[in-house]
């Protein structure tokens, strides 16, 4: 009988304290924040999860020789088990998104579970893995933004995205190790990401914000040091991981920036959703992220 410990490492759990963020961060961006928006993050957890299943039952065999100790080559969850788990979250995630925003989020519910599904089954190991994945991720934050103008969005969706694809890129080196080109590309991403993250979209003065409010004159006020210091604390954390990979490229450090990269990204979520206006909800999203490492001494986000 599979144990829920087995089936908690199959799908990753504590890697899924870095997905409610994107969904409020996309919500705050679109002015969309309410009571729906915790009903969508859930759909997007159980979509997450969903995409740890199927990853490793597409990787069963591969695993069998590079990860034995994962629960499906080691034996502790069958594959059909697994692919039963996927498919039912995937059911899950969609259900719930469409009966908390309806049509609106169906519409980017679907092609997300799509893709993620794509990204598992073909795209993975591919060169277009990286950019496949950034998809998943950006169509997530679009998922939070379905109720309002989710142009507005758009700028998260990409910063989000763009994390993903370095954090992807560098999941790829984890069993072999990476050259030194590859980590130095992925903390120019990073610096580039925490120095833009902060500075927030020009509103027209006397125009309603994202969040309703409206804006007079520089925006740059006391409550901008909230997205400033939180994007700081993602950079610090994540480019310190990737610096010690430049130094010393093997396995072991690759595997320890892809987990900074996946635990760090709440703090760059909530620099998001606290550049739209929602500064305590923000911080509230960056207090995932001490969590999600501790957890990740547990069950590894990777």
């Amino acid at each position: 009988m599979t144990r829920l410990a087995d089936l908690a490492e199959l799908v990753r759990a504590p890697a899924a304290l870095s997905v409610p963020g994107d969904v409020l961060s996309g919500a705050a961006a679109a002015g969309a924040l309410g009571p729906r928006t915790p009903a969508l993050a859930g759909a997007s957890v159980l979509l997450y999860w969903a995409g740890m299943a199927a990853n490793d039952w597409a990787d069963r065999r591969l695993d069998a020789v590079e990860r034995p100790e994962r629960p499906i080559p080691s034996g502790r969850v069958r594959p059909s088990v697994a692919l039963g788990v996927a498919s039912g979250l995937t059911a899950a995630g969609l259900a719930v998104a469409t009966a908390a925003g309806g049509r609106r989020a169906a519409a980017v519910a679907l092609p997300l579970a799509a893709t993620i599904w794509g990204y598992d089954l073909r795209a993975k190991n591919t060169a277009a893995g990286p950019a496949v994945m950034a998809a998943c991720r950006g169509l997530d934050v679009l998922l939070g933004a379905s109720g309002g103008r989710v142009v507005r969005a758009l700028p998260a969706a990409l910063t989000v995205a763009a994390h993903t694809w370095t954090v992807t890129a560098l999941s790829r080196r984890e069993v072999t190790g990476a050259d030194r080109r590859l980590p130095g590309l992925t903390l120019a991403g990073t610096a580039l990401i925490a120095l833009t993250t902060p500075a927030r979209p020009t509103v027209l003065s006397g125009a309603p914000s994202s969040t309703g409010c409206v804006k007079r004159g520089p925006f740059l006020r006391l409550g901008e040091l909230v997205p400033a210091v939180l994007a700081a604390g993602y950079a610090a954390r994540y480019g310190r991981a990737q610096a010690r990979v430049l130094v010393d490229p093997s396995p072991a450090r690759v595997r320890a920036a892809v987990g900074a990269g996946i635990t760090g990204l709440p703090a760059l979520q909530g620099a998001l959703t606290a550049r739209a206006g929602a500064r305590l909800l923000g911080l509230a999203v960056a207090g995932a992220a001490p969590l999600g490492r501790r957890l990740a001494r547990l069950i590894s986000p990777t």
